[in-house]
């Protein structure tokens, strides 16, 4: 008998950044519960232009643990996401709260 293991759960994240520009960006940076800061993947059109208008984008560069590079931001966005438990978390945002 085998049993699935599930890599991957369904969080809410608070945006602490992004990559590209406030208006269209193209990734999130984001807090997730247990405090880990993660980019997610690409966003589609459709949510870039959802979460683009409540970015509140700050002056200079922060980068994740990884060294990723984003621009800062401020304010009360929250997504969700859909986050890998592994040790290289994968973080596809599914939607805005």
């Amino acid at each position: 008998m085998w049993a699935k293991v599930r890599h991957a759960d369904t969080v809410d994240a608070t945006v602490v950044g992004f990559t590209g520009t406030a208006r269209h960006p193209k990734a999130l940076a984001v807090r997730l519960p247990d405090g880990r800061l993660a980019l997610s993947q690409r966003l589609t059109t459709a949510l870039a232009s959802v979460v683009g208008p409540r970015l509140l984008p700050q002056s200079g560069r922060a980068f994740t643990k990884a060294g990723d590079s984003y621009t800062p931001a401020v304010g009360d966005v929250v997504v969700e996401v859909v986050a890998g438990t592994t040790r290289h978390t994968v973080v596809t945002v599914m939607r805005l709260r």
